[in-house]
């Protein structure tokens, strides 16, 4: 899809992002801007206090507990005062909030505040974009509203202790990578742990949280099906031959050791593509050769994830030691004006509204590929024992173009070029934890009840 050129990038980002509306959304933590609702609130402030201090019956404050990623949370059971009515009509399966539905908020502590360039020694240089010159910080200081519930802050200790003995690894390609130093981040602000195991390219590695004997790893895969380049004369042609049927086995192979896989993929498939099946070649992506079949990149993407989960379906291991899969949904980049290679940049400072979305794009085409494939295998996973669940981030990060490294990410060798694929640490990527650790705190108490 082309976007209308403009004369200069500075007065494509003033025209088109910042107008006066946006520009107070993004400043609005300004002292200048932000006197006069200081002062308001707290008149507010005060005026609740004497309301609260001097009238007993006027409200019961509850405080958050694991639960309150549901909706109207019970009270805790331990305060709780239970009395046994027949004629009371037996209370309604709590139903679980949709995280994925939300929007993004001006706070301070936002959910990306965890941890600085500074506390955090794990995080890779082309994700470091204070270190490489970013200065603005406004993108720190947002976080997700869910509609229906609250998403809990990140806990640490919460995450630690969840995944006590156990061992979790992040599938996929660098993005995956990407959230898995964010999570190593944010866990270390509780344990530093081991580096105890990484390949040659640093594709495969391996850390380890000694006091809570958890094992986390990160297993790069290109398209989670084995993809082999196309070699001329010892150079690669960037054309892939796809074989969609046969699992990529430098993961697979692992999958009997894991506790939890947290899968995703997709930035690879925007590639020409040789497509192959039942060992015969059944089309082809950017072809454009008579009498080949050619797809478009959400047929191989969709062919890819249903062979990774038929294999994790027929895992017998994995079943019997109850493995949890999840899928983190497809997470757009975010170049403007042009490619990664055609002058594409991504310079935004602030998140932009849900109104400014275009859900027509075919990165939320692939989002809906990934999770009908994810609601396919759930429900022939469910009949053999497999747990699985979702991480759904596409919709809120559809809207930060700003959390992307841009030309912050210090590849000497790729001067000219920006980085608006990944997400800079901190950033916006913190907030797919938050996620994560929602989704295992149900589980696990899924796992007390059935107890």
């Amino acid at each position: 899809m082309s976007e209308k050129t403009m004369k200069t990038s500075s007065t494509m980002f003033q025209e088109k992002h910042h107008n006066h509306t946006k520009r107070e959304r993004c400043l609005g933590l300004t002292l200048g801007k932000g006197v006069p609702f200081v002062l308001s609130s707290l008149l507010m402030a005060s005026i609740f206090c004497l309301f609260f201090l001097y009238n007993p019956n006027s409200l019961t404050l509850t405080p958050h507990h694991d639960h309150d990623i549901f909706e109207n949370p019970s009270q805790n059971q331990e305060n709780a005062i239970t009395t046994k009515v027949s004629s009371s009509p037996p209370q309604k399966e709590q139903k679980p909030c949709d995280l994925s539905k939300g929007h993004w908020v001006q706070a301070l502590g936002g959910s990306s505040n965890y941890y600085t360039n500074s506390s955090c020694p794990f995080i890779p240089d082309g994700k470091n974009c204070f270190k490489h010159g970013r200065k603005d910080t406004d993108f720190l200081n947002w976080r997700w509203k869910p509609e229906q519930c609250e998403l809990p802050r990140f806990d640490p200790k919460t995450f630690l202790n969840i995944v006590r003995g156990k061992k979790m690894a992040f599938i996929g390609d660098s993005v995956a990578r990407n959230h898995m130093d964010s999570l190593l981040c944010l866990l270390s602000q509780n344990e530093i742990p081991k580096d105890i195991y990484k390949d040659s390219e640093d594709r495969f590695h391996t850390w380890y949280f000694p006091s809570h004997d958890f094992t986390l790893m990160s297993m790069w895969s290109r398209f989670l099906v084995v993809g082999e380049e196309r070699m001329v004369n010892g150079t690669g042609t960037s054309i892939f031959d796809m074989q969609l049927d046969k699992v990529d086995s430098d993961w697979a192979k692992e999958l009997p050791n894991l506790d939890y896989t947290v899968i995703s993929d997709g930035h690879w498939f925007f590639r020409g593509m040789r497509l192959h099946e039942g060992g015969k070649e059944v089309g082809c992506v950017y072809c454009n050769e008579p009498n080949v079949t050619s797809y478009n990149v959400d047929f191989p993407l969709r062919k890819a994830f249903r062979t990774a989960f038929r294999v994790i379906n027929e895992c017998k291991e994995c079943s019997s030691k109850r493995m949890v899969t999840v899928l983190r949904t497809f997470a757009p980049a975010h170049f403007e004006n042009g490619f990664w290679n055609t002058g594409g940049y991504c310079n935004r400072t602030c998140p932009t509204d849900e109104s400014e979305v275009d859900f027509e794009k075919f990165d939320w085409h692939l989002r809906n590929v990934q999770m009908e494939e994810f609601e396919r295998a759930r429900s022939e996973g469910e009949e053999k024992g497999h747990k699985f669940e979702v991480v759904d981030v596409s919709r809120a990060m559809l809207m930060r173009a700003d959390g992307h490294p841009g030309e912050h990410w210090g590849n000497k060798w790729m001067k000219g070029y920006n980085d608006c694929t990944h997400w800079c640490l901190p950033g916006p990527v913190d907030m797919w934890s938050e996620f994560l650790l929602a989704v295992l705190k149900r589980g696990a108490a899924f796992e007390l009840n059935q107890t």
